[in-house]
């Protein structure tokens, strides 16, 4: 049997693909390496979206400026989930923390 990656000879298990697992990752990054680029990006928007809110929200429920968290580099795309609420409230959450756009340029900034 010969290794996937670098085509040498492997020894021991019969079911074995890699000589080592050098070989093994750089087989992987090679397959995963199309979609990486655009889910690490996303990732990223969703972490940095998440850190924003959780340093503006330390008490559970805080009401913001939409035109600050817009300054702090938060990108009102990108959310893990909607959740709406019986009264027809529409939250939209990264994670445990959600928000909810208001008049007059606010945000309420909720932890679920």
């Amino acid at each position: 049997m010969e290794c996937l990656e670098c085509g040498e000879k492997i020894l021991g298990r019969s079911d074995k693909k890699f000589c080592d697992d050098n070989c093994r990752n750089a087989f992987n990054n090679k397959q995963n390496k199309d979609s990486t680029n655009l889910m690490r990006n996303v990732n990223n928007k969703l972490r940095r979206n998440y850190r924003i809110l959780s340093e503006i929200n330390k008490e559970g429920k805080t009401k913001f400026p939409k035109s600050k968290l817009d300054g702090l580099g938060f990108d009102f795309n990108y959310f893990t989930n909607i959740k709406i609420y019986k009264n027809g409230s529409e939250y939209k959450f990264i994670y445990d923390q959600g928000y909810k756009i208001l008049e007059d340029d606010f945000v309420l900034i909720v932890k679920n």
